[in-house]
């Protein structure tokens, strides 16, 4: 179970995330590197790290990992590196030892990854949905420590990883109705969306008691331990291993139900520490998940720009939470202890499905394979079209319906690669589908209404610190690296000028709201990821005031203000 953890290749990958490292980190302004004899050098005390680098739009930096040289001279490790820079990295004694043990999570998962068989991207690019999801390699772009998940052993991360691709059963409860909450969306009733399972478990499941999915991981390692009285008192029940075989998507906690495509994702709550978060779910904060699912899918039916685009979600449709009253009475509502056992349920994407159309989630653009090969390039050029074409009709799917969101709603997505997942016809960008919704969206201001049942959505934030959800989430952390990968066929300076156009051609059709923001001013703010997860590794951002936790740091030269295309 460890062949993939061999000298060779630990230091190939340690390669790679000290280049990652570098190229993040010196982005975020932690490091100035001074170019010297024709290499660029980091200085951290007695110790010089040197290496060859090209530096591009939006302060983006690749390092070449086999440039890399310590001196003096060491192998490369990637945790020695931290500890060489911990001074730049303004990283506190309580936080290091915790994200050392997130860097070497990283780097086994990287070496576990390498040893799998490789899907050149030619391959890949006429994969499956699920191939491709499990074939996905590099994590958030952004973040150097963005697979740590600790808490799972290595039996755990054999059976629960999702690059192991390896299918798993549910477990499944029952939860005494006193003690839990299900809600549901308005076309989506407990009997219906719950009757293969109700009919399984039928023996075992007693009145006034609702059906819960768990993970295996949460079961074995919190729940029965943790909540033993709920057990002992039967407020909860242990049924067993559900019908279905599910696998585990690229958020670790959501799983795609292999054995029936068409019924719904199940996401699950799991006390593991991954990229800044426990990944728990919240009781309370599920409560009101269908119906903020409701509201906005209501409001993109609605609205012709948006339907225009062929934007759809993926709707959570039904959400339960469980209240143990012993750890709600022990804490407050941000506690890990408050959310431990809740799931949701979200609308498989197979059901919309049109003849002749194939999905791939949106990280697969950011793929290359093992030779370097990138996924996003092979569409281009397995799909005939001008690179230019290709990229418009991704961005009129993509970035138009994001714009609107904000020039006509102040309404903000998480719309990073994974929340996304792309409806492919012919190798080109169809339409997209964004996911992972009541979690991840926002209001911004009082400009839209929201019914009092999703009014958690909403949040007052800084007029000057809206558009920041187009210029860090996607311009910044997408397409910044996106640029690069199509580079084998779409110079970078084309890439800015078709997104430029993109933007005005869209204001061009709303000159009613065009004035509400200036997207191609000079530049933007420069927000920090790692900088947060440097400074509080465990909850990156108070979630009572997300935009207060932000780290901004300088400014960056806004692409679309210097691109030919822009006025």
């Amino acid at each position: 179970m460890i062949s993939h953890l061999h000298q060779e290749a630990w230091e190939e990958v340690n390669r790679r995330l000290i280049a990652k490292a570098i190229a993040e980190f010196t982005h975020e302004r932690l490091f100035t590197p001074r170019y010297a004899n024709g290499r660029f050098e980091i200085v951290a005390g007695p110790v010089v790290y040197r290496f060859a680098a090209t530096h591009g739009p939006l302060d983006h930096w690749t390092v070449d990992p086999g440039s890399i040289v310590r001196h003096p001279a060491a192998v490369p490790d990637a945790l020695q590196f931290v500890l060489d820079t911990r001074e730049a990295l303004e990283i506190s004694d309580a936080v290091l030892p915790v994200y050392l043990e997130e860097l070497s999570s990283s780097l086994a998962g990287m070496a576990f990854k390498d040893a799998k068989p490789d899907i050149p991207v030619a391959e890949l690019v006429d994969a499956g949905f699920q191939t491709i999801e499990t074939s996905m390699t590099e994590g958030h772009p952004c973040f150097v420590a963005n697979n740590g998940r600790l808490g799972f052993g290595l039996e755990d991360y054999h059976r629960y990883a999702p690059e192991a691709a390896r299918p798993v059963r549910l477990v499944w409860l029952a939860a005494h109705r006193d003690h839990s909450t299900f809600t549901s969306c308005e076309d989506t009733s407990y009997a219906d969306l719950l009757a293969p399972e109700l009919a399984f478990f039928a023996g075992d499941l007693p009145d006034d008691y609702h059906l819960f999915p768990v993970h295996p991981w949460q079961w074995d390692n919190k729940l029965s331990v943790t909540f033993a009285a709920e057990l002992a008192t039967g407020r909860l029940i242990h049924l067993g291993e559900g019908p279905d075989e599910h696998l585990a998507q690229q958020s670790i906690r959501t799983f795609f139900n292999l054995s029936q495509p068409a019924r719904p994702y199940v996401k699950t709550a799991i006390s593991v520490l991954n990229m800044g978060f426990t990944r728990g779910l919240s009781a309370a904060y599920m409560a009101a998940t269908p119906a903020i699912n409701d509201w906005l899918a209501g409001l993109i039916s609605s609205d012709e720009v948006l339907k225009g685009t062929g934007l759809t979600i993926l709707r959570e449709q039904a959400a339960i939470g469980y209240h143990p009253a012993a750890y709600e009475a022990a804490t407050d509502r941000y506690s890990p202890y408050r959310k431990m056992l809740a799931a949701l349920w979200r609308e498989s994407p197979v059901t919309g499905l049109e003849p002749g159309r194939r999905l791939a989630t949106m990280a697969s653009l950011l793929h290359v394979d093992r030779a370097g090969g990138s996924f996003a390039a092979e569409l281009v050029r397995r799909s005939g079209l001008d690179p230019a074409v290709w990229l418009r009709r991704y961005l009129d799917a993509y970035l138009t319906p994001l714009l609107h969101s904000i020039y006509a709603y102040d309404l903000a997505f998480m719309p990073h690669g994974e929340n996304v997942i792309m409806v492919l016809k012919d190798h080109a960008v169809e339409r997209v589908i964004f996911k992972d919704i009541a979690e991840e969206i926002v209001v911004m201001s009082d400009f839209t209404e929201v019914p009092e049942s999703a009014a958690r959505i909403r949040a007052d934030v800084p007029y000057e610190m809206r558009m920041l959800s187009i210029y860090t989430d996607v311009f910044d952390c997408f397409f910044r690296f996106l640029a690069v990968r199509l580079e084998p066929v779409l110079p970078t300076d084309d890439f800015w000028r078709v997104v430029s156009e993109c933007v005005a051609d869209y204001l061009a059709t709303v000159p009613h709201l065009a004035d509400r923001y200036d997207i191609f001013q000079p530049e933007f703010a420069l927000s920090c990821l790692n900088r947060l997860q440097l400074r509080n590794n465990q909850q990156m951002v108070n979630l009572a005031d997300p935009s207060e936790a932000l780290q901004l740091i300088g400014t960056l030269r806004n692409p679309l203000a210097f691109s030919n295309a822009s006025r």
